[in-house]
């Protein structure tokens, strides 16, 4: 896999995913995401558009429906607490990768714990996202 992101307006093959996060405060969560991450911004204005890797993490403030959502309501988690969706982070060496970002100011909930088939880890944004890091065995 290369580490060379997609162009986000020009997707190579004519596809690529990327993550929505609905925030509370966009500054905020720039800062975080290029602090901890080491992320960087593609697009400025909202949504701010970051580049991780060979992916992409869009980042909007919360707001209420729009003509092509009409009956959806744009919101931050309300409870940190309560799992409906998580980025999954996969790398090649979970515990050099955990030091960075704690050395970055991530707060994770565990330190990474061998589960047999993976090790893994989990932290939270700002906004209480849920982030899970992991490695293969």
């Amino acid at each position: 896999m290369s580490d060379t992101a997609p162009d986000y307006f020009k997707p190579e093959g004519g596809i690529f995913l990327a993550t929505l996060l609905i925030v509370r405060d966009i500054d905020r969560s720039r800062e975080y995401y290029e602090r901890v991450f080491g992320a960087t911004c593609v697009h400025e204005s909202a949504p701010l558009i970051m580049r991780f890797h060979n992916s992409y993490i869009i980042i909007n403030v919360e707001g209420g429906p729009t003509d092509d959502k009409p009956t959806v309501q744009a919101k931050a988690p309300v409870d940190s607490n309560t799992l409906s969706c998580a980025m999954n982070v996969r790398v090649t060496d979970i515990r050099a990768l955990y030091t960075e970002w704690k050395s970055r100011g991530a707060e994770f909930l565990t330190e990474p714990k061998d589960h047999g088939t993976e090790i893994r880890c989990y932290l939270r944004d700002p906004d209480g996202y849920l982030v899970e890091i992991g490695q293969g065995l």
